[in-house]
């Protein structure tokens, strides 16, 4: 029998740092790479390859376009990765819960 809400929380979304990224971009519409490599306290390549696993499950959308002469990659929650998100935070709140009100 799978009741537990363990069996909902996402694997994808469930590391870390991933966590932390979908966390990030949850908070707005689109952020800028360089301001969620800060904010996550990751290296480029740490972020390129996480967003890159997130991109693949199809929960982050990558955009590229410049600011005047200079490259920029934006990154946002796609609508399926918003609801991954919000299942996942609804399995760790019960599970979190159960442990500090028990029965």
């Amino acid at each position: 029998m799978s009741s537990h809400p363990r069996h909902r929380l996402d694997e994808v979304i469930h590391s870390p740092v991933r966590f932390a990224i979908v966390a990030t971009l949850a908070a707005a519409d689109k952020a800028e790479f360089g301001f969620v490599r800060d904010t996550v306290e990751v290296t480029d390549s740490a972020l390129s390859k996480q967003v890159a696993t997130l991109e693949k499950a199809g929960y982050v959308k990558v955009t590229k376009g410049y600011v005047g002469k200079r490259p920029r990659t934006w990154l946002s929650l796609t609508p399926q990765g918003r609801s991954a998100f919000t299942d996942h935070c609804t399995a760790l709140r019960e599970i979190a819960d159960s442990a500090l009100h028990p029965g």
